[in-house]
């Protein structure tokens, strides 16, 4: 499956997490630690709020290891809101509109795991899209089809019950059609201003989800030092350095949201297990 990273906080340059640590998202896309696959290389992506009122996107199909437009421009940017992803495909084309993060209106959201049995209710969860928000249907995956349903179920007002809805009637579809397979996901959306980070599974075998909170973010031989203060809140599929670090798991089942300069963690209510 995937790797992903978000970052809320003080203007950041983008290269110092994408690059610079021992355990770089870059690093993971050739050798992930602790994902599903070690090999994340079916197409990146990078989100960033800057100046405007809308938020940018570069996505490509290279492995983003093999693109030297997207280190030129991680060195470039700062940001105080961003996100990037490297994919592994569960099945879907490698398309850029395959590729995370995917952007409607000022969201940004994207996603890691997989909808058990998606091929058999894909149709079904489209069903259930709102034909005003359908049209921003451009790839094929099940990330997107979450995406675009739970904005229907109200997201970008209430991500927490949006989200509960949601997989809600994802559960309810899976088993109408005895889908055995589970329903295993990460998942990052910001809408501007605030981050927030969900880990759920319907089996005990949840994707990994890290979080770091702080004052300002400085790479050091590799390591990430967070330094004392609030502000900062990193967000990420697995550590960038060693796992002593300054790394809190997200417990399965919870959703994490940046509030007021820090972390706040709570069970994501309504969800079935």
């Amino acid at each position: 499956m995937c790797r992903w990273l978000a970052y809320v906080g003080a203007p950041l340059r983008i290269d110092q997490l994408l690059f610079e640590p021992q355990n770089s998202l870059i690093r993971q896309s050739l050798q992930a630690r602790l994902g599903a696959t070690t090999t994340n290389g079916d197409g990146f992506g990078l989100g960033w709020y800057g100046e405007r009122g809308f938020p940018g996107l570069y996505r490509d199909v290279l492995p983003a290891w093999h693109d030297a437009n997207l280190r030129s421009i991680a060195e470039q940017i700062r940001s105080r809101l961003f996100m990037a992803h490297v994919r592994s495909s569960t099945g879907t084309s490698t398309s850029r509109e395959n590729c995370h993060p995917y952007r409607y209106e000022n969201a940004l959201f994207m996603h890691n795991g997989q909808i058990g049995g998606y091929l058999r209710i894909r149709r079904d969860i489209e069903n259930l899209i709102d034909p005003q928000v359908y049209p921003a249907r451009l790839g094929t995956t099940d990330s997107e089809a979450l995406f675009l349903l739970a904005i229907s179920n109200g997201l970008l007002e209430d991500p927490h019950p949006a989200f509960s809805k949601t997989i809600g009637q994802i559960r309810d579809l899976m088993a109408a059609r005895d889908i055995q397979e589970p329903f295993r996901m990460t998942a990052a959306l910001a809408d501007g201003e605030r981050l927030f980070a969900l880990r759920y599974s319907s089996d005990d075998l949840p994707p990994s989800l890290y979080y770091a909170e702080g004052g300002e973010i400085a790479v050091d031989g590799g390591d990430v030092k967070i330094l004392p203060g609030r502000g900062s809140l990193l967000v990420l599929s697995e550590p960038l350095d060693r796992h002593e670090g300054p790394w809190r798991e997200v417990p399965a089942g919870h959703v994490l949201e940046s509030r007021a300069g820090s972390a706040h963690v709570s069970p994501l209510l309504g969800a079935p297990l």
